[in-house]
């Protein structure tokens, strides 16, 4: 767990303090600590405090950067005195204080050239070194203590405000919509404009609790503020700031803070403005799910618990997505993978004490065409009374993945029909009879991607002729052509990243190769502790993949995986779909 958030924290560029815990207990050594964040993390880490006493004799701390010792008296430890340091400790204060100095000198210019003159630095030299450092990612302090006891964690809090950034230190930049999400630097003074990123929603007795971060400007309690995504006016009734389950009712909130509001209905990630300003705090882009689970509660009783649950964590999470089946009638949690669905299935239980009846996940697949393919479809119906009549007359042909990016959507409808032999009142019926083609493809039943229609020419009756008769006719005529115009299935494909010690290199790499990955780039960190591998894999590949990376690198590799595109799969597994396919429909048939 300490190697994959120290990886996170790297590459996200997170500065850090270290903590070292239960000094009370029996067996405890931070000197081993410190080693392992050196050896293992590749740290620049360094003690700014030694222990008084391990085991039962644990009382307090010594600081080497005021070269002061603290008691920690009371129950808790909430008594904190302040003394000399112990007679006994003074040879080995000078020891760990020699080799933090030393530390902050590979880093820091200034303590180097007062390290070289054979001079000491003063705590205030030396404070202004570690938070430089500590900012800029080059340095970790090390502080110590019990926090079970209260020992240590009063210094440790002071530390945070010594030498961890301000919201202002950390550079961050909105995206503003009207330019194609381009960048724009936040300022993150209270006096601008209000831009603040709802990023956290809870379900309280008292409604939805949304927590809110201000980056720019000021939240006042009685104004209005505006959804950006939605466009929605909200006021703020209540604003309060979370103290572990506790709240404090607060009038404002200014920038670099997190306060948490009652009474707004909004989406996790949604940007709240003042209303003069367009942009985002995070990316409106949401990719498609390609993974699908049918997903029912174990007890009937329980339905409501459960639609409550899916509609608050589709409202958390964007890349989450929730559906009924026509057909069979079940509920379908789609999302971005296996983990991705067996965590929202495992929270239902938690949170809402809903256990669930989970099909086998299902990858979603999609069809395309490959050849250009003309339609002549006649749909003649005659009942009692007045019947159904339409011609349509065109050709589809494939839509490439530019052409899709230049149109914004995955397929294409064009009317180019000249004169009346189809009234204009029953061209959108035509293109709703599209759409309802490409629902369902012509071999595995997937969703149809890829396709451009042309509706070039057709008839009509001036009596039989309806909305529905043209709707019926048209997705006749599309699922007609869509046999004929060489179909094949696609799949998605992920970009993959494994990151795993230099030595598991071999084996993973393998076990890519051995899930038709295909190797796209390997390349090693900065301290050659680590090595990152990028592949594209099929997602059909991916089922059980974490629990054996964790066996080939004991547990030291992770992996990342993220959706990249949709790609023809090969013949034979196309052939083995189409036959699982007819198995389903004539099991459902009989049935």
């Amino acid at each position: 767990q300490s190697l994959t958030v120290a990886r996170q924290m790297k590459r996200y560029n997170v500065p850090r303090l270290a903590f070292v815990n239960k000094l009370d207990r029996q067996g405890s050594n931070p000197w081993k600590v410190i080693g392992d964040l050196r050896d293992q993390l590749k740290l620049n880490a360094a003690a700014v405090q030694i222990p008084i006493g391990l085991e039962g004799d644990h009382a307090g701390v010594v600081d080497l950067v005021e070269m002061k010792s603290y008691i920690f008296e009371g129950e808790k430890g909430e008594n904190v005195v302040e003394g000399d340091i112990p007679a006994d400790m003074a040879d080995e204060v000078e020891e760990r204080k020699l080799e933090l100095v030393e530390k902050l000198a590979d880093v820091d210019d200034e303590i180097a050239e007062i390290f070289l003159m054979e001079e000491t630095p003063t705590a205030e030299d030396m404070k202004a070194a570690i938070r430089r450092q500590t900012v800029a990612c080059a340095f970790v302090p090390v502080f110590m203590g019990s926090a079970f006891k209260n020992k240590g964690v009063q210094p440790l809090l002071d530390g945070v405000l010594d030498y961890l950034p301000e919201p202002v230190e950390k550079p961050n930049f909105a995206l503003d919509r009207t330019k194609g999400e381009e960048k724009v630097p936040v300022t993150c003074k209270s006096e601008d404009s209000l831009l603040a990123l709802a990023f956290k929603l809870e379900e309280t007795p008292f409604g939805q609790l949304t927590y809110m971060r201000v980056y720019q400007g000021m939240l006042k309690k009685g104004e209005y503020i505006h959804n950006v995504n939605d466009g929605k006016k909200v006021k703020l009734n209540r604003i309060v700031r979370m103290h572990s389950d506790d709240m404090v009712e607060i009038d404002e909130a200014g920038a670099g803070e997190v306060a948490a509001i009652f009474g707004i209905d909004c989406r996790s990630m949604d940007t709240f403005s003042s209303g003069e300003m367009n942009l985002v705090m995070s990316s409106m882009f949401v990719p498609e799910p390609v993974m699908s689970l049918a997903v029912k509660p174990a007890k009937s009783n329980k339905q409501n618990q459960f639609a409550k649950a899916l509609n608050k964590f589709t409202k958390e999470d964007p890349t989450l997505r929730v559906k009924v089946d026509a057909d069979t009638k079940e509920t379908i949690l789609s999302g971005m993978g296996e983990l991705h669905l067996e965590v929202y299935i495992e929270r239902m239980n938690r949170e809402y004490d809903v256990e669930c009846v989970s099909g086998q996940p299902n990858v979603n697949y999609k069809e395309t065409i490959s050849a250009k393919t003309e339609f002549d479809w006649l749909h003649k119906k005659q009942t009692g009374g007045s019947g159904q009549y339409a011609k349509v007359v065109g050709y589809i042909e494939p839509l490439s993945l530019e052409e899709q990016k230049e149109v914004g959507k995955p397929n294409e409808f064009e009317n180019e029909c000249v004169g009346t032999n189809i009234p204009p009142e029953y061209y959108t019926s035509c293109e709703k009879g599209s759409n309802d083609a490409f629902n369902v493809g012509a071999l595995v039943g997937c969703e149809v991607e890829g396709i451009r229609v042309v509706l070039k020419d057709g008839a009509s009756h001036a009596v039989d002729s309806s909305d529905q008769a043209f709707r019926i006719c048209m997705a006749n005529a599309i699922r007609d052509a869509m046999r004929r115009a060489r179909p094949s299935i696609l799949e998605p494909v992920m970009t993959v990243e494994v990151d795993c010690p230099t030595e598991f290199q071999g084996t993973a790499v393998a076990g890519l190769n051995r899930r038709m990955g295909m190797i796209q780039s390997s390349d090693m960190n900065d301290d050659g502790s680590g090595i990152r591998i990028e592949a594209e894999v099929p997602l059909s590949n991916m089922f059980g993949y974490s629990t054996e990376l964790r066996s080939q690198t004991q547990g030291k590799g992770e992996f990342t995986m993220e959706y990249l595109r949709h790609s023809a799969v090969p013949r034979n597994v196309q052939d083995e779909l189409q036959k699982k396919h007819q198995e389903e429909r004539e099991a459902q048939n009989a049935a």
